[in-house]
């Protein structure tokens, strides 16, 4: 990819990350107030001004192109895809933001038809950037990603996410990592930042990630990441990720199968009653 000529919505994605990490650590170094949205769902003052930054610059350039944002438009998709749409996170890690981690980032992804044509996923706290381009691959900090070779569980980190649910669903996560500590995987790994885990399987270091729901905006541009990089991104059940609330499996492509036996039956029995 030519860093120096960027196709325009990444160059505007990029751009655009930029501005609300900007925002993000300001309100980071200064404060900020946080109210619920429901149980252990937490939104922000600086979650709602990055977005309204991202919104701004999207249809300052792009005014006939669509946008679906967690905070401002929370209607998801029905069958009928937009021509063009843009799907953001201005704060994916708003937890990890409330308590001063430095673990959160901007996700934005441009689809086209339906189809991802560029994603940036970008961490202020680190300075981290990741890129993607269909066609280009996946990008951090310049270096080209490449998921990780290992053919079998018991050589891999697995990354998971707890949605906010406190029940069945926290239940079925719990069972499912049950099950993967007896294939004799080295760990799991939970950092509340579903945007970065799924970067983390795009970089290797993940074999697989796995949440039983996320959002359009927390998978998006992660997805693209996770694919350009050699992998693959299927629903809990091994269907196509459809533009709403779903269960999300990331892998490097290898393992994928073997993950599916392992998940298939808890996820089955949260979402084919």
């Amino acid at each position: 990819m030519d860093f120096n000529q960027l196709p325009p919505e990444l160059s505007l994605a990029k751009l655009a990350a930029q501005q609300a990490g900007d925002i993000l650590m300001d309100y980071l170094e200064r404060g900020f107030t946080i109210r619920e949205k429901g149980e252990s769902d937490l939104v922000s003052e600086a979650d709602v001004s990055a977005e309204q930054a991202i919104l701004k610059l999207i249809r300052d350039t792009f005014p006939t192109h669509e946008i679906l944002a967690e905070e401002s438009q929370t209607e998801l998709l029905g069958d009928s895809v937009p021509e063009h749409l843009w799907i953001v996170d201005p704060l994916d890690g708003t937890t990890n933001f409330a308590h001063g981690i430095p673990h959160f980032a901007v996700s934005i992804a441009y689809l086209h038809h339906g189809k991802a044509q560029c994603g940036v996923v970008y961490n202020p706290a680190r300075q981290d950037w990741y890129l993607a381009a269909l066609g280009e691959g996946a990008w951090w900090n310049g270096s080209r990603l490449a998921v990780g070779e290992q053919t079998s569980l018991s050589n891999c980190l697995i990354g998971l996410g707890f949605y906010y649910d406190r029940g069945a669903m926290m239940e079925a996560t719990l069972a499912t990592i049950h099950k993967l500590f007896k294939t004799g995987i080295h760990g799991v790994r939970r950092f509340g930042t579903a945007s970065l885990d799924l970067a983390q399987v795009a970089r290797g270091f993940y074999g697989a990630f796995f949440e039983y729901q996320l959002s359009p905006w927390d998978f998006a541009a992660g997805r693209l990441l996770v694919e350009e990089a050699g992998g693959r991104c299927t629903t809990a059940t091994g269907s196509e990720l459809p533009f709403k609330k779903t269960s999300v499996l990331a892998s490097n492509g290898h393992l994928h199968d073997t993950m599916l036996q392992i998940i298939d039956e808890t996820a089955g029995q949260l979402f084919r009653k």
